[in-house]
């Protein structure tokens, strides 16, 4: 049974949502707020959850990195990803990082509840009619776009150019250097196939794969 759970989401209002619907459908949960990624993971590390809820747009981190980390110091944890993101661009990498489950933020409530039921019964959950296409993606590797190959890192690099951000902008924004930006942009390149900055940028386009502005 469920005690205590923290959701990690710096929006109030999805916040006081997500809260509301685990108060009324959990008995006496308690229920615990994070608005960062670092903060997220200094909670973690001082309190023994049951769940947690985990958005991927965190102020200061992508939640991928941030599940990562608390892959390393609670390994056993149960973490759903919560996000505005649709499941193709997101729930496959969630999943593979070490989450239990995926949800999109336009989910109805019934499916929310329904997920961290599964999850707290040691289940995985993701939506069933993107579910066999997951498996699909897990088991072959010739069915994959070219931007599977990408790591999370590159990945989220990538959707930045696709918005239009300039080397500067995503050095200033991941707090890397202009070189690891320029060094992630050419192993990305490599990786999809395609040639300069240009050719980067369309393919983010074409493929979806750009930053939404209220992410």
């Amino acid at each position: 049974m469920m005690q205590r759970v923290i959701i990690a989401d710096d929006h109030p209002v999805v916040y006081k949502g997500l809260k509301e619907i685990l108060q009324e459908n959990f008995g006496s949960v308690m229920v615990d707020a994070a608005g960062t990624g670092r903060e997220l993971i200094e909670k973690v590390k001082k309190t023994d959850y049951d769940l947690v809820l985990l958005d991927i747009s965190l102020p200061d981190a992508n939640g991928l990195d941030v599940l990562r980390e608390m892959r390393r110091k609670r390994p056993r944890l149960p973490v759903l990803v919560i996000s505005m993101y649709p499941e193709e661009m997101y729930a496959v990498r969630a999943i593979r990082t070490g989450a239990q489950g995926y949800l999109t933020k336009q989910s109805a409530s019934e499916e929310l509840i329904f997920a961290v039921r599964k999850i707290l019964s040691g289940k995985r959950y993701v939506n069933p009619s993107f579910a066999v296409r997951m498996v699909v993606d897990f088991e072959s590797d010739a069915a994959k776009p070219a931007h599977e190959k990408l790591s999370n890192r590159e990945f989220q690099v990538m959707r930045m150019f696709g918005s239009g951000k300039t080397m500067k902008d995503i050095a200033a924004e991941l707090n890397l250097s202009i070189n690891s930006i320029r060094t992630y942009r050419v192993r990305i390149m490599e990786k999809i196939g395609v040639k300069g900055t240009e050719g980067l940028i369309h393919y983010a386009l074409t493929h979806g794969l750009h930053e939404y502005k209220n992410g």
